[in-house]
């Protein structure tokens, strides 16, 4: 079958799906990846054929509006376990569905690049659209040439949630009264190319979800589970990384999209090096050459490096201090590693909470972490029996799921049950 897989123009997003992606082609389908121009070296790096798309300027262009900083704007779209007390209520659910669809969706998928990833797809015929949770031309595109059409998570499905908490408030609203921002936007988007809104278009047929069954969060919605496969981009094992630590080996990171997206770090690295210096631990920092300047000289145990593939890394480490991006964490997860979170954007609070809940790691607020409260943590995450085995416990419902070449056959059966005609059929929500 011919697979599309549709990614926003940004590295993390798109290492989620290039596992599967080779999963596919290993299997003899044929395989293209849509995204904007930016990502296109990427995407042949990875050996993946691209189909350039669009354009990035809408994105560009909110950015640069909001002076290159969403946090401010975040209020709204920061998910946790429970959600804050008025998220029961219509207006706070009712303005996080616009949050999304005005400073998430739309931006990223522009008119220039719905067109083209429609064009493309009514030229090409694609069986099946994956698309990663960001980048609505995926489900636009797949509807508008009969092709059946999932999701593939990048971490617990916070949007998922949050729809489907939306439209049950939805329903005791009066008619009158009621709003649906997102659907508003998808179905005139879904108007131009001859099609009707659907639910579906929201959230895809079905899921790929390669978090470990702890995490997962029940959408009423099929769920293809999935192991995670780390997959770092053009990456080289230095000598060192094969050399056992002679003490404990922590990893500290805030990760790159912070700093590419919003031209900063979510806490203060020279903080966290002045409570880490005082640990008999080995920090392995990743640190670019505008964060080394500034620091100047480091602590001894502080080992700077400005990018280390985390697959190679981690299983040498006792414990991993991060910001919550997806693949860090994911990776941490399979490595069965105690992970002290410091989150600020999107899901990664929901990420930290479910973590300590688990007994696998620690909730560090940025606004609250203090010196104490950090070695503290640290000395927990690396000494106490407990956390590790929540670690290896979320380690083990990993590699309990099939692999991406393991799912390839499932989708081949989902495909043809939702492909063409026949895809507008309901079907029951369902773990495959």
């Amino acid at each position: 079958m011919r697979v599309l897989l549709t990614s926003l123009a940004h590295n993390t997003h798109f290492y989620s799906l290039v596992p599967l992606a080779w999963a596919l082609r290993a299997a003899g389908h044929e395989v293209r990846v849509a995204s904007p121009p930016s990502l296109t070296d990427v995407i042949t790096s990875a050996g993946l054929a691209a189909v350039p798309v669009g354009d990035d300027r809408p994105a560009v262009e909110l950015l640069a509006e909001m002076g290159s900083d969403l946090v401010p704007y975040n209020k709204g779209l920061e998910f946790t376990e429970d959600g804050p007390a008025q998220e029961a209520g219509w207006e706070y659910l009712l303005g996080q569905q616009t949050l999304m669809s005005a400073f998430c969706f739309a931006p990223f998928n522009g008119a220039a690049t719905m067109d083209e990833v429609v064009d493309f797809a009514r030229g090409w015929r694609p069986d099946l659209v994956v698309w990663e949770p960001w980048t609505y031309a995926g489900p636009v595109a797949a509807r508008a040439c009969g092709a059946a059409h999932a999701r593939i998570l990048w971490g617990p499905d916070a949007i998922g949630r949050s729809r489907r908490r939306f439209l049950e408030a939805l329903r005791e609203v009066p008619a009158e009264l009621r709003e649906d921002p997102i659907a508003e936007w998808l179905g005139w988007t879904l108007e131009r190319y001859g099609c009707a809104y659907d639910e579906r278009d929201m959230l895809g047929h079905w899921v790929i979800d390669p978090g470990p069954r702890s995490t997962r969060l029940d959408v009423g919605q099929t769920t293809v589970p999935m192991r995670y496969v780390p997959y770092n981009g053009r990456s080289v094992v230095e000598p060192w990384l094969l050399r056992t630590p002679d003490r404990p080996r922590i990893c500290l990171t805030l990760g790159t999209s912070a700093r590419e997206t919003y031209g900063r770090d979510a806490v203060s690295f020279p903080t966290l090096l002045e409570s880490l210096a005082r640990l008999d631990m080995e920090v392995v920092a990743t640190l670019d050459h505008s964060q080394r300047e500034r620091l100047g000289r480091l602590p001894d145990n502080i080992v700077p490096v400005d990018f280390v593939p985390l697959d190679a890394l981690l299983p040498s480490c006792a414990a991993i201090i991060h910001h919550g991006g997806a693949g860090t964490w994911s990776t941490a997860l399979l490595h069965g590693v105690p992970q002290l979170l410091v989150p600020s954007l999107w899901d990664a609070p929901l990420k930290a909470q479910q973590l300590q809940r688990l007994s696998a790691g620690f909730h560090l607020p940025p606004a609250d972490l203090t010196a104490d409260a950090l070695t503290e943590a640290v000395r927990a995450a690396v000494e106490d029996p407990s956390i590790r085995a929540g670690a290896r416990r979320l380690r083990a419902e990993m590699l309990a799921d099939p692999t991406p070449a393991g799912i390839v056959p499932i989708l081949e059966r989902l495909t043809a049950e939702h492909a063409g005609p026949a895809g507008q059929q309901e079907h029951p929500a369902a773990v495959v």
